[in-house]
């Protein structure tokens, strides 16, 4: 990446950047040509080549910048400070969607870009997000006291079935075309009564 970039005005940074994530966020990587997103951005093709060197480079650097802002909101709401783990759940979900209400194709984008299988940008994505989004660190987080359980629940397993279940419902809105926020907090607020309703004793 070319550091020229970062003497442009901040701006011009910001619409180069939100034409990537509008573009990578309608279209496959494979089927996200530079040449819209430069029209987006209002430059010309040769000139974002210059700041970027290929589209690789430039789509994982918007993942990376999409995964900054989106640990930087659940470290800002708090959500790791929680010990009750269903309480953070729901600061953590009101963190998110605040992202997709304010940067609705930056959240798209990041979305797909978690399920992207394109060979040039798969493994780097997936790399990343192990090393960002841990699951057994964002469990350990978690004060899980086992008497607050039904007897016998395995806590590791419960909370990785939460996180399967809530990135698959994720995914399907993005399936069906742009995300509803309130449709996703109306989900995920079921998905949370749901889960209370199993694992928590004497519920």
């Amino acid at each position: 990446m070319n550091e020229r970039f970062f003497s442009l005005p901040e701006e011009k940074q910001q619409a180069i950047l939100n034409a990537g994530y509008r573009v990578f966020s309608e279209n496959s990587y494979k089927s996200s040509p530079m040449s819209e997103i430069a029209g987006a951005a209002g430059i010309s093709k040769s000139l974002l080549f210059h700041y970027f060197r290929n589209k690789r480079e430039l789509y994982l650097y918007l993942w990376e910048q999409a995964a900054r802002v989106t640990m930087e909101s659940l470290e800002g709401c708090q959500c790791y400070a929680r010990a009750d783990l269903f309480e953070a759940m729901e600061l953590g979900m009101q963190a998110k969607l605040e992202i997709v209400r304010r940067c609705p194709d930056m959240a798209a984008f990041a979305i797909k870009a978690f399920y992207e299988r394109d060979p040039e940008v798969c493994e780097d994505i997936q790399a990343s997000y192990r090393r960002l989004f841990d699951l057994k660190s964002q469990a350990s987080r978690f004060r899980l006291d086992p008497e607050r359980f039904v007897p016998g629940v395995d806590l590791a397993a419960m909370f990785q079935e939460m996180y399967w279940a809530a990135a698959g419902c994720l995914w399907e809105r993005m399936n069906r075309g742009r995300i509803d926020p309130q449709e996703m907090e109306r989900d995920f607020r079921l998905l949370i009564d749901f889960w209370k309703s199993v694992y928590l004793r004497g519920r």
